[in-house]
């Protein structure tokens, strides 16, 4: 269904129309990879094409990546394939991380929602068994920046590995996988323009050995068996090479950030019961977590989406769900604070006319609601 106002794009974002135009082409010739003879190979040329668009964004070995069905295997990969006997997770993370570790260790976050650095330091230093942990790059809820630099120096100082899920990250911020520090990191295609079931694992030492949790076959160098989704792949190398274009062009990146901004500083200004969750804190350029006093996020939605303006109330995965968000209470915030959350998330085909709409709607939401609301609305 087409919406008039999309602002959902941490859910997942609209393709884009080059990456739908390669996946259409890459569908239109037969091919397994795996296979020798020259439909074969030509498919296998369109997989390691895309494998070196996408080592191209993160600075990584084309040889580390490791194709996979989106961001949800490839954490599960990361987390279950790694062979060390211990995990710690950050308190913040995406329910594929949560939920593929359940027997994890918590690592806290404070109040501004980044990891508590002492915290990850003493408990690293509590048990020397070979150690994982889970940290994302950026929250899919607050798009609060993770320290994960710092991090993996404290990490790697007692001699444990790092997993970092960078799925929303990509694409909003430049993601250097050397800067970083990671061991491993996450990809998910549908974050950044691409398709949907296609994400990717990334290995910083290209020889390291992964337990494969899918058998079956030879494929991805014996790390994830399965005849590779040529066009899904073939999409999320095109949506990393248009990823890495538009970091390279800072008025793109800045128009978005632009946006965000705006939307904010109206709606503070219509509203000013209203609270931007992680406004002190590095944020990804394209999010915004809204706070709405009184009135629960899914009461929000439903209102927005009857005016035509799709945005979500955290996580797409939980959105079935009735749960308070881990995320703010992780953070600390009050009940009625992190009951009354909305996410608002921009990209590439975002307008200012969307955030007109948007800040329309939602003033005349609270506006019903019994709130104050700026004349000038």
């Amino acid at each position: 269904m087409n919406r008039a106002v999309y602002l959902d794009y941490n859910s997942g974002a609209p393709v884009r129309p080059e990456v739908a135009a390669a996946m259409v082409e890459s569908l239109a010739e037969p091919g397994n990879p795996s296979s020798v003879h020259a439909y074969g190979r030509a498919a296998r040329a369109r997989v390691e094409a895309a494998r070196r668009q996408l080592a191209g964004l993160v600075g990584a070995d084309p040889a580390g990546i490791v194709f996979t069905s989106g961001g949800t295997e490839a954490n599960a990969l990361a987390l279950r394939g790694s062979g060390r006997s211990r995990l710690l997770v950050s308190s913040i993370e995406h329910p594929s991380v949560l939920d593929a570790a359940a027997e994890a260790e918590r690592v806290p976050v404070t109040p501004d929602g980044l990891i508590d650095l002492v915290a990850l330091d003493t408990l690293l230093a509590a048990n020397t068994r070979p150690a994982l942990v889970s940290l994302m790059l950026a929250n899919n809820e607050t798009g609060i920046v993770q320290p994960v630099a710092e991090a993996a120096r404290i990490i790697h100082a007692h001699g444990a590995w790092l997993h970092c899920d960078a799925a929303q990250a990509m694409g909003r911020i430049r993601v250097s996988l050397g800067q970083l520090g990671a061991d491993i990191l996450t990809v998910s295609g549908h974050k950044m323009g691409g398709p949907a079931g296609a994400g990717a694992l990334i290995l910083a030492e290209s020889g390291r050995t992964l337990a494969p949790i899918l058998l079956g076959g030879g494929q991805e160098r014996r790390r994830r068996a399965g005849t590779e989704n040529v066009a899904g792949i073939v999409g999320l190398g095109a949506a990393a090479q248009l990823a890495g274009d538009d970091l390279a062009a800072a008025d793109t990146t800045c128009g978005v950030r632009a946006l965000r901004d705006r939307l904010e500083q109206d709606a503070l200004r219509l509203v000013p019961d209203a609270v931007v969750i992680g406004a002190d804190a590095p944020r990804l350029p394209n999010t915004s977590c809204l706070v709405l006093p009184g009135v629960e996020g899914r009461t929000q939605v439903m209102a927005l989406d009857l005016a035509g303006v799709a945005v979500s109330a955290g996580a797409a995965c939980s959105s079935g769900k009735v749960a308070p968000s881990h995320v703010l209470a992780a953070m600390g915030l009050e009940e009625r604070v992190k009951g009354s959350a909305i996410r608002i998330s921009l990209g590439w085909s975002s307008r200012p006319e969307d955030v007109d709409a948007f800040l329309v709607a939602w003033a005349d939401l609270a506006r019903h609601k019994g709130l104050k609301v700026s004349e000038a609305a």
